[in-house]
């Protein structure tokens, strides 16, 4: 058997392969953040195809605090019945089926923006120009219990696994961001004082869910601006995340730059993930550019990549991996123009 088609194995989650469906944003749930059948059509076409893994994505964690227009929430438990029947029916499908959860902060894309945004400075995003009020450390604690709450929920409903959005931006992430995180007090200026907020929901999390559930952390590998999080750092983060007990790290990195003019064959951040693999004793996870079957295998060989991340290349063709287990020569059609970030649903516009 390929390498790529033997089981990726997180705690409890044991999936049928090492791919893995990106969490994205559909903008398909209702506006309150509930399942819709047309979202749920999404995912279990993705079952259908033989992804071993499949991270929903993203839930907001409260309900004040929306990041953008029509995604889903789990911010309270009549959440569950519905995410219940959604999960058994993935897994009817073979699929292992993770939440991944999220407060946006200052990232916020709704128009106009929710009523108060926390961050952890009131320092304007660059992307989006929203002011946060600077979180008091009672709002961090509010924080800390609504994602383990969340966590909570989406472990009743029967979630595989729960993965922690620390990337892309968002508020765990910009606590980590030295532009974005200006604090003077225990959570920031050095980099475990940056980091404290997010080791802090993690332990918050792990209270709830218990030791052996799957906990993931989607980690930018650097925030890709100067005066940001850096390689180095974000290495020393994810050590951290481990010691805290989280289960396997998701790389990321700045998305928006990850078109077809910077792909050269390698997933793009490949290296760093080699790098972390070998320094970490938990399981990598590797999003962004994986195109190359070729490429993706060698690393499982010889990189210790556990599991292969993968979102546009999927919303092109959701039978993929079903495609690659009949003829790993075959190429995807998707040519990363981004194209499906501003299209309705998230559709890909390839003819």
């Amino acid at each position: 058997m390929n390498a790529l088609f033997e089981s990726l194995e997180i705690e409890t989650l044991r999936a049928r392969n090492k791919f893995v469906r990106a969490a994205t944003y559909e903008g398909l749930a209702t506006d309150d953040g509930r399942m819709t059948p047309e979202l749920q059509a999404v995912y279990k076409e993705l079952a259908c195809g033989e992804v071993g893994t499949i991270i929903v994505g993203y839930a907001y964690v409260t309900r004040d605090e929306q990041p953008n227009p029509r995604m889903l929430g789990i911010y309270d438990d009549s959440f569950v019945p519905a995410y219940r029947a959604f999960v058994d029916d993935l897994h009817a499908q073979g699929a292992c089926v993770v939440s991944q959860i999220v407060y946006g902060g200052s990232a916020t894309r709704l128009d106009p923006p929710s009523a108060r945004i926390l961050g952890p400075s009131s320092v304007a995003n660059p992307k989006t120009g929203v002011v946060p009020v600077e979180a008091t450390a009672a709002d961090l604690q509010t924080l800390a219990h609504a994602f383990a709450d969340a966590a909570a929920r989406a472990q009743v409903a029967g979630f595989d696994g729960v993965e922690l959005h620390a990337a892309h931006g968002y508020l765990l992430s910009q606590f980590l961001n030295p532009l974005l995180n200006r604090r003077t007090d225990a959570y920031g200026g050095s980099l475990e004082h940056r980091a404290r907020f997010l080791t802090e929901v993690v332990d918050a999390v792990r209270d709830r869910v218990g030791k052996a559930f799957p906990l993931i952390v989607k980690l930018n590998s650097s925030d890709g601006v100067e005066g940001g999080l850096t390689e180095s750092e974000s290495v020393e983060v994810a050590k951290l995340l481990e010691a805290h007990g989280v289960s396997a790290i998701d790389v990321s990195g700045n998305w928006r730059s990850c078109r077809t003019k910077d792909y050269a064959g390698e997933p793009f951040f490949a290296p760093y993930a080699q790098r972390l693999a070998r320094e970490l004793g938990i399981p990598v996870i590797l999003t962004g550019g994986n195109r190359s079957f070729a490429a993706m295998e060698r690393l499982a060989a010889e990189g210790g990549i556990a599991g292969f991340g993968l979102c546009r290349p999927l919303i092109c063709e959701p039978r993929l991996v079903r495609r690659w287990r009949a003829d790993s020569n075959a190429v995807p059609r998707c040519v990363s123009c981004n194209g499906c970030s501003s299209s309705p649903g998230h559709r890909c516009i390839v003819p």
